[in-house]
């Protein structure tokens, strides 16, 4: 705590507030230094409740701004749902997959084609199958179910992923 001689303006740091009048070392001035002032402990609360308000719009102003970049960058996405096992007429197992593709974007957009990727235990690629869902445009929010059945028999596969067909693939 700081205090200031009346008389001299000399000034001092002491650790606490004394309790008994203090005399200055220069000039020999002897004044009563006011107790600190306290902290109402309503104030203290609703400071405390403004920071944490302020820490929580922060975080959802971030959240929200992620959230939008995220749709901006990747408007249409692709969910897988259900994956089934059928035989076909030869008696070969195959998976069916089903799922749809979401248009999360406030603008209508084109459907591109979808592309099953098959992986193995390992994580590697065994098979990777085009397919066309059953719309070729999305309103804006709106979305397309999709059932297909892939060529790539049950065999070796532990994992299946749909994703929106790229220019690359």
């Amino acid at each position: 705590m700081k205090t200031v001689c009346d008389f001299c303006k000399t000034e001092y740091t002491l650790d606490a507030a004394p309790t008994v009048p203090v005399k200055c070392a220069v000039c020999g001035h002897t004044w009563t230094v006011p107790p600190p002032p306290r902290r109402s402990p309503i104030l203290v609360f609703i400071a405390a409740l403004c920071a944490l308000l302020a820490a929580l719009v922060f975080a959802v102003a971030v959240l929200y701004q992620h959230r939008v970049t995220e749709i901006r960058e990747k408007p249409l996405v692709a969910e897988l749902s259900d994956v089934t096992m059928d035989s076909d007429e030869n008696g070969v197992m195959h998976f069916v997959i089903s799922g749809r593709v979401v248009n999360r974007s406030d603008q209508i957009y084109g459907v591109p084609g979808l592309v099953a990727i098959s992986y193995d235990s390992n994580g590697n690629v065994v098979a990777r199958q085009r397919f066309m869902p059953s719309a070729t445009l999305l309103d804006a929010g709106d979305n397309v179910g999709f059932m297909h059945t892939l060529s790539v028999p049950v065999s070796n596969i532990d994992r299946i992923a749909v994703e929106l067909e790229t220019q690359g693939d």
